[in-house]
């Protein structure tokens, strides 16, 4: 069994940071991409960045210049830093992981999903 566990949210003013964290337990063979999606109130649930095993990165452009995500692929674990927050970044924000197991004849990969961390910003 697999699990991704969040933690980090909280309330914060508008222009202040908060760092998110993700770490993956289980029986996990290797974690290949990993990611940050974040779902506001009545919204669909968007990207907000990526990041490769090599630590290759991609943000959507409301991430660009205030966020960073970043890994450590020993610990198993992805941070997403959020600096100069907006209200209008108040969200449950997920994290995502590709995951290798080890299957009965192959390694076989399945997507998971945090439980979700609320991050709210006040203005």
């Amino acid at each position: 069994q697999v699990q991704l566990v969040e933690s980090g949210g909280g309330l914060v003013q508008a222009g202040g940071s908060l760092r998110l964290s993700c770490i993956g337990y289980g029986n996990i063979f290797r974690i290949d991409d990993m990611a940050w999606y974040r779902q506001a109130p009545g919204k669909q649930r968007e990207l907000v960045a990526t990041i490769s095993t090599t630590g290759d990165t991609k943000y959507e452009d409301f991430a660009k210049g205030r966020f960073t995500i970043s890994r450590d692929n020993a610990k198993k674990t992805a941070d997403l830093q959020m600096n100069n927050l907006k209200p209008e970044d108040t969200a449950v924000y997920y994290c995502y992981a590709s995951v290798a197991i080890v299957g009965f004849t192959r390694i076989v990969n399945s997507d998971y999903w945090g439980q979700g961390t609320q991050v709210t910003v006040s203005s």
